[in-house]
């Protein structure tokens, strides 16, 4: 099942890690350099809750919580 809100669409988003090295120039070093750049995955925050549907029925969906918060569900 992919990980993807049902109300706003929320999907997982590519980026990455950046590792740096060195002392920056603002404290005396010769700056910092980039060592390593790791790909990550950033996740949206989804519960499995149950939501009352249109026609007045019950539905178990994923949704994020900023949906939650928002109101834009309606809990059973």
């Amino acid at each position: 099942m992919a990980r993807i809100c049902a109300i706003t669409g929320k999907r997982p988003t590519k980026g990455s890690i950046i590792h740096r090295k060195g002392q920056s120039k603002k404290s005396g070093g010769i700056g910092t350099h980039i060592t390593t750049i790791t790909k990550r995955k950033f996740r949206p925050n989804l519960q499995k809750i149950r939501i009352r549907t249109a026609n007045g029925g019950t539905k178990r969906v994923l949704v994020s919580v900023k949906a939650i918060k928002a109101g834009l569900v309606e809990k059973v």
